[in-house]
């Protein structure tokens, strides 16, 4: 396999069975480019901007349509969490455990993930700048826990925008973990009229750059019918682009790959 990775899947669990579909288109687009991809989908949208949006089955009911996924593709699971309990809940199911972007200075989030020993996702906050994450790194390496990734996923720029500042992803890598680039999410106009719009045309185009900046894994949102998704449906890629993109995104990685071998 392929040392770079893909985090991929539908942003919140529809059902039982929309899931299983996606999980087994991902299941067959990791074997066809020999690439691990993680299956990933959220139980609980807990930072939705309305009310009234739709979060997702819970916690219980999520993680048994999660085990599902594993038990049936044999794919590596990844979810979010929203409160330090929810560490201990997640564990036994997943392989790794996000920390969305909101909270990532939370301490009792990062340490109780950290306790688990599971891989734990921090995603840098809109708010922070690259090289202050190392204070959240450092919470949970003080668990004993260094199984620990970083993802971008743009910065706030004026109200309702978010900008990719790619330097930023090369300042994360020098903490010498694991650098994602979140495509999908950094293409969101947050907040915009009760539901985050989003820019998805761009998507491809930011990928294929980070790539070849030698960020280590890619986190895309995909669904088998994005504009009728219950959450980031102006964002997130149909199976189709998805596919069309990998075998660029791959050529991206070998070409820096062999530069930095030989700097």
């Amino acid at each position: 396999m392929n040392k770079h990775f893909f985090i991929a899947g539908p942003c919140v669990i529809e059902s039982r069975e929309k899931v299983l579909y996606m999980a087994e288109k991902v299941k067959k687009l990791s074997e066809k480019y020999g690439i691990d991809i993680i299956f990933k989908s959220s139980f609980d949208k807990a930072n939705r901007t309305s009310v009234n949006s739709f979060r997702g089955p819970g916690i219980y009911e999520g993680l048994k349509i999660l085990e599902s996924v594993k038990e049936k593709f044999s794919l590596k699971i990844l979810t979010d969490i929203h409160i330090p309990q929810q560490a201990e809940i997640v564990k036994d199911v997943v392989d790794v455990i996000q920390i969305p972007a909101f909270l990532c200075r939370q301490t009792d989030m990062l340490v109780e993930a950290g306790k688990t020993g599971k891989i734990v996702n921090i995603k840098k906050g809109q708010f922070m700048a690259p090289w202050d994450m190392r204070y959240a790194v450092e919470k949970v390496k003080s668990t004993g826990n260094d199984n620990i990734w970083i993802t971008e996923r743009g910065t706030s720029f004026g109200y309702n925008n978010l900008v990719v500042d790619f330097r930023g992803m090369r300042i994360m890598k020098e903490l010498n973990y694991p650098v994602i680039y979140d495509v999908t999410h950094s293409m969101q106009l947050p907040s915009a009229n009760s539901v985050s719009g989003g820019t998805r045309k761009y998507a491809k185009w930011l990928a294929f750059a980070a790539a070849s900046i030698g960020v280590d894994g890619l986190f895309l949102e995909v669904h088998n019918n994005p504009e009728e998704a219950l959450s980031d449906a102006s964002v997130m890629l149909d199976f189709d682009t998805f596919e069309e993109i990998i075998p660029i995104i791959l050529k991206h990685w070998n070409i820096t790959e062999e530069y930095e071998a030989s700097s």
